[in-house]
């Protein structure tokens, strides 16, 4: 392998790394859910919390902490991802607008830093290395346990979502939702475009409030937006949670026709994509390249966005879903070392692409992949204040640009806590560096 000077190393949670960021040329790939560290514990009280491996995936946790009556706040969209991946990048879902990204809602780690030291932070001990573990690409340390905060978990779900036409009138409702306390508990939204029978492909798991005109609905050709959300509840409050949600949706401008429901117990709607992983498993279209593209957009442009992304840029959603949602920056600890834009409300959108091995169509990963480079640059030209969520840069000017004021405080780190710049190469952060080239990078 060569000097211990010219290791690397990197830390592999479930897979699901981006570009080969979890890659380490020539040097040593931890996976880290082979490290058999203590089991998932559980502390009931005032402030519950669960102390977890780093290796340890959502859906164990969401399983183990259902035995005491207590979930984790925040999630992904999907379970089976490991806690110090998400939390190494930020684990953003539904509940985000209420509590936050998941990096909002974990009271301390365990991290092993780049020189190898073993060291416990939290908010009030070593508070730098925590702030930059959380959302730092795996820049700074390797997160070996970590306290998740917990709350009471409840039994069922309403889940419901609508569609709409227009864009301006989808994120004013979207917008609206998130804006107050007694609202519902999880809101997302995606778009599609040119989709055949769209409400008919969704009556397996959804029935809607006026069957005869759902079944009349046409969606062909048309691109359209749904607005999905869930109010979580126990089986003794469905009278009032049914009146909460009726109060909602009266204030909404969806197409009424639309309008679908389902009531489905807390971890199925949890763990809802895994559904979706099984049957793409069984047809061999699951161990496929899937070049996604995780953007945060600013309230104030994202009307252009939509505009021209979905008007123009794309023709079809078929290559995977699209999610579109607001979530707010009050929510989100500024001194991590997540970078989102600059105004109060943005939204994430994801282009959660699939593509077909060896074909050359518009399902093939070229075809995907130019198309996600003409969404970039018409971020870039037409200047939105657009930044990367799961970033890929090829340099470190580009880096720079993404880190923005942040730039220094994130090489300040990189020397203290990785001098040697052996932790998660993948990225393509930082070079090769030693101990006294940091004032280089830094000028």
């Amino acid at each position: 392998m060569g000097p211990a000077t010219e290791l690397t190393i990197a830390a592999r949670g479930h897979g699901h790394s981006l570009q080969g960021q979890a890659q380490a040329h020539r040097g040593v790939v931890i996976n880290m859910e082979s490290l058999q560290g203590p089991k998932t514990i559980v502390h009931t009280g005032k402030m519950p919390y669960a102390d977890v491996s780093g290796g340890e995936l959502w859906i164990n946790i969401l399983h183990e902490s259902l035995k005491h009556g207590l979930a984790p706040k925040s999630w992904t969209d999907y379970l089976h991802l490991t806690v110090g991946g998400t939390l190494s990048n930020a684990g953003i879902s539904g509940q985000a607008f209420r509590h936050g990204p998941q990096i909002n809602n974990v009271y301390q780690l365990e991290v092993v830093t780049g020189k190898g030291d073993i060291i416990t932070c939290s908010e009030t001990q070593n508070a730098d290395l925590f702030y930059g573990v959380l959302g730092g690409l795996g820049q700074f340390g390797i997160i070996t346990r970590a306290r998740i905060s917990l709350e009471p978990a409840p039994k069922m779900v309403k889940w419901i979502r609508v569609l709409y036409s227009e864009f301006s009138i989808f994120s004013k409702d979207q917008e609206h939702l998130t804006s107050f306390k007694n609202s519902f508990d999880y809101i997302e939204g995606f778009v599609i475009i040119n989709r055949t029978g769209l409400l008919n492909t969704w009556r397996s798991s959804f029935n809607p409030r006026e069957p005869l005109q759902a079944s009349q609905f046409n969606s062909d050709g048309r691109t359209l937006y749904c607005l999905e959300m869930a109010k979580y509840f126990n089986p003794d409050e469905t009278h009032i949670v049914n009146q909460v949600i009726e109060s909602l949706l009266s204030e909404l401008s969806y197409i009424p026709s639309t309008l679908l429901l389902s009531e489905v117990p807390y971890v199925d709607f949890l763990d809802r994509v895994h559904v979706s992983e099984i049957k793409l498993r069984a047809k061999g279209l699951w161990e496929v390249p899937h070049p996604w593209l995780n953007l945060l957009i600013p309230k104030s442009r994202i009307h252009d966005f939509a505009k021209e992304v979905f008007g123009n840029i794309l023709r079809d959603t078929g290559n995977g879903p699209i999610l579109i949602y607001p979530v707010n920056k009050s929510k989100w600890n500024n001194r991590t070392s997540l970078v989102t834009p600059q105004e109060d409300i943005f939204y994430l959108v994801a282009f959660l692409s699939s593509a077909v091995p060896s074909s050359t169509g518009t399902d093939g990963l070229e075809h995907i992949l130019t198309q996600n480079e003409r969404i970039l640059d018409f971020c870039e030209g037409a200047r939105l204040g657009m930044k990367q969520y799961l970033p890929h840069y090829s340099t470190q000017d580009k880096w720079q640009a993404h880190f923005g004021p942040k730039w220094e405080v994130f090489v300040k780190r990189k020397s203290k806590y990785d001098p040697l710049a052996i932790l998660a190469p993948g990225q393509r952060i930082f070079q090769k560096a030693t101990p006294f080239s940091w004032s280089r990078i830094l000028a």
